[in-house]
This record gives C-alpha cells, sequence and structure tokens, in this order.
C-alpha cells in the first residue's frame, strides 16, 4: 500500500534533505569545535613551541602524520623530503587537496608567550639562531588538523576523495616543487581543486579577506658580483671603483620600476645586502650585491629581470669596466611563481564562506607583494583551479585600537608576532570544512 505525504509536508522534506550546508550541519560544526577545542589549542601550543626549520620537519611531519592516521586517514611519509600526504576515500566524487605548511623561520621569539619557543639550531651555514613559528604555520597545521578530523566525523555529508598534504620548506620556496617531483600528482588521487588558508597580521581574528586571480608575486633572487679594478683609495685614477659603480647601478635599478614599468603594474626590486672592501683607505676588486625581485605576470617577471641584465652591463661600461671584468648576474637559489587563485573557484568559495560568516566577515584584498609556493599547485600540466584565501588573526579589540590610534602591529615574521589563537583557529576549520563540504557534497 502506497503512502502519500501533503505536498506540503513534500516541500519541507525536499528542503530538509537538501544538499546545501544546512543550520543543523553549521550547528553540528560549532558544537564538535567546542568540545574539541581545548585539545587542538594544545596542539597549537605544542606546535608553537617546537619549531624547526626548512627541510629539518621531521619531528613536526611525525607529530602531523599520527594525528592523521588516527583520524582513520591513510597516510604516507617523507614526500618530498619531510612531507606528508593522508588520503581518506569516501565513495565516488571529486578529490580535494587541502594544504599546510610545516616550518618555522630563523626567528629569535619575543612575544612573551608562556609556550614562546625557546628552540634554537644550526642553519645551513652553521649559524645558530633562534626558530619560531613567525609566521603561522602552527595555525595553519591545527587548523587542518582540526578539518581533517571533523570531516572524518562528518562522512554522511560528503563523498569522493580527501587528500591532505603537509608541505615541508615553505619559507625556502622549495616545499611544493620537492613535493611534486616526488609524485604528489601521480602517487596520489590527483585533485580537481586545491585550497589553502594562511593567517593574516592585517584583519581581526573572525575576518576572511581573499584576491581573485593574483594574490601573491613572483619572488626572484638576483644575485650581482660587481668587478673592477682595486687599489689605494688615495688614487682613485688608478683603480675602477667597483663601490662607487655598485652604488650607481642600486640607483639605476629603480628606473625600472619609475621608466620602464607601466604605471599601475606592481613591481618591486630591493637590494637586500652588499658587500665589499675590508679597509677604509683600500679600493675592493669586487663587491656583491643581493636583490629581490617581485612581479605578479610571467612576462613583467622576465622583462624586469632583462632589464637588470641590461642596466648593470650598461653602467660597467659607462665606468670604463673591460670586458673581461663586467658584472656577473646571476639568479639566486630561491625562486616561488606568483600565486593565481582561479577566479570560479575563489567566486564558489567565498560564496560558501559569505553565507558561513556573513559578508562583512568575507572582504576582497589587494594582492600582496610576499610569495606563497602554494601557487606551484596551480602551475602544473593539469592546471588545477586553486585557491588560498586569509583568515584574520588579530585580537579585534587590539586590531581596533591600534587603527583608531594609528600605530602599527607586529607583521609576520616579527618576533613578537603571537596570533590570536581561539578565534582564529576556530575560524580557519569552519571556513575550511565549509567549503570542503560544498566542494564534494552529495
Amino acid at each position: 500500500m502506497k503512502r502519500y505525504l501533503p505536498a506540503g509536508a513534500t516541500l519541507l522534506l525536499f528542503f530538509l534533505l537538501s544538499p546545501c550546508l544546512s543550520a543543523a550541519a553549521s550547528t553540528g560544526m560549532k558544537s564538535w569545535l567546542e568540545k574539541e577545542f581545548p585539545r587542538l589549542l594544545e596542539l597549537y601550543q605544542d606546535f608553537h613551541a617546537h619549531p624547526e626549520l626548512s627541510f629539518h620537519e621531521e619531528k613536526t611531519a611525525a607529530r602531523l602524520a599520527a594525528e592523521w592516521e588516527q583520524a582513520g586517514y591513510q597516510v604516507t611519509t617523507r614526500v618530498g623530503g619531510f612531507g606528508v600526504v593522508a588520503v581518506l576515500k569516501n565513495g565516488p566524487g571529486h578529490t580535494l587537496l587541502l594544504r599546510t605548511e610545516t616550518d618555522g623561520l630563523p626567528v629569535t621569539e619575543q612575544t612573551g608567550l608562556p609556550f614562546a619557543s625557546t628552540v634554537t639550531a644550526r642553519d645551513d651555514g652553521g649559524k645558530e639562531v633562534g626558530v619560531m613559528h613567525a609566521c603561522g604555520h602552527d595555525i595553519h597545521m591545527t587548523s587542518l588538523v582540526g578539518t581533517a578530523r571533523l570531516l572524518a566525523q562528518l562522512t554522511n555529508q560528503w563523498h569522493g576523495t580527501l587528500v591532505l598534504i603537509a608541505q615541508p620548506a615553505e619559507e625556502r620556496g622549495g616545499g611544493a616543487k620537492a613535493m611534486l617531483a616526488d609524485g604528489l600528482f601521480t602517487r596520489f588521487p590527483r585533485p580537481d581543486y586545491c585550497l589553502a588558508l594562511h593567517d593574516s597580521a592585517d584583519a581581526p581574528a573572525g575576518r576572511i579577506t581573499y584576491a581573485k586571480g593574483y594574490s601573491s608575486a613572483n619572488a626572484d633572487s638576483v644575485d650581482i658580483t660587481v668587478r673592477g679594478i682595486g687599489g689605494h683609495g688615495a688614487y682613485p685614477h688608478k683603480t675602477k671603483d667597483p663601490v662607487l659603480l655598485a652604488a650607481q647601478i642600486v640607483v639605476a635599478l629603480q628606473t625600472i620600476v619609475s621608466r620602464e614599468t607601466r604605471p599601475g603594474e606592481a613591481v618591486v626590486v630591493t637590494v637586500g645586502t652588499i658587500h665589499g672592501g675590508t679597509k677604509n683607505n683600500i679600493i675592493p676588486d669586487e663587491v656583491k650585491l643581493q636583490l629581490t625581485v617581485r612581479t605578479y605576470g610571467d612576462e613583467s617577471r622576465q622583462q624586469t629581470l632583462e632589464a637588470i641584465k641590461r642596466i648593470v652591463r650598461g653602467c660597467a661600461l659607462t665606468a670604463g669596466i673591460p670586458e673581461d671584468l663586467l658584472p656577473v648576474v646571476k639568479p639566486g637559489a630561491d625562486y616561488t611563481p606568483s600565486l593565481y587563485n582561479d577566479p570560479q573557484l575563489t567566486e564558489r568559495v567565498m560564496g560558501v564562506l559569505i553565507a558561513q560568516f556573513g559578508a562583512a566577515n568575507v572582504t576582497t584584498k589587494e594582492p600582496g607583494t610576499g610569495a606563497e609556493d602554494f601557487s606551484r599547485y596551480g602551475r602544473t600540466d593539469e592546471k588545477i583551479p586553486i585557491c588560498m584565501f586569509n583568515v584574520g588573526a588579530i585580537n579585534p579589540e587590539i586590531y581596533a585600537a591600534a587603527k583608531k590610534a594609528g600605530t602599527a602591529l607586529p607583521s609576520l615574521h616579527s618576533s613578537r608576532w603571537a596570533p590570536d589563537a581561539e578565534p582564529t583557529l576556530k575560524t580557519g576549520i569552519t571556513a575550511l570544512t565549509a567549503a570542503a563540504l560544498d566542494l564534494l557534497g552529495k
């Protein structure tokens, strides 16, 4: 015997079973977070107190692997160095990759937090340095652990495959490249989308900011050796002074931005170090410069790098430097490509986050000239859509007071950077989970 529901009841049932992120699902996430947050906060504080330098993240990777295994994921370690890949398959559907970075910075912490890092280590040059999570990677790791555990509890709300990665060496720009070279997209399920978050020192906790399209810049390092003919400082006419030539080059390089770049297009050419000479009355044989160069598009990048070579050579010829002593210009070891947030994916994810947090708490931002090697996951032959958004990490009251007074707050990479952990983590976990449930929704 067939039974029929009244028309109104059928419509109500349709909305109750709708695949959108329901009020019940949002309430469930909030309830889970309140219950589990003490353990997540403890995990965050442990990550913060025990940072490791780029390419040395062995213990951090082991902790993340254990957390994800405990949550029911299939875990593989030592992918591209100390990278970790965790996979959870939940039937047919799309594949979503969520990424965190794991490395700390060579910064001695001065936050005064009770769980502040006191770690010291030797860098690759053998120098002993303090180590600190001064860029929020501890926030990112804890957010992804919380998201992983929450999504493992909500398998009736989504289908497809989750791929979580803990990427080493983001601060050195080499971790994403190493994981891709070690078969990230061939040994493991290839994603249809890649998502990540980053904490922000420019927004209050609870706020999400994003840029559609370019979000961060190409970052190139350039090393220049300016050569000359040394001699006595009292007889400069008998020398070819590389110190004076280096000074002229530093100034001339700025014309790339002011006179060779289209107005409104962002290009940065910064000379970060200049070294030469041994004594005040000796003109040396050479001076070394180290540059960082920031651009967005590939064409702009190539134009700027070529202009550096041309200007350096031109300055040297003008100074009368012989051909066999012209400056040597070579790329540095680190290159990170610009991060381009896929517009369609970004609009979709931000629509979900606006529904979750409200339009006032999800706002656009200007592209930054920092670097982020998450960009590489969208630059393979597969052209996978990627999106990274920012989660505000400043105590809202402190943020409001500083803005009113016009005072500057500690930035990322500062020895005094201390995120407001609880609201930042809760926002990050909720945002990643909501986005995942939409992209993998039934």
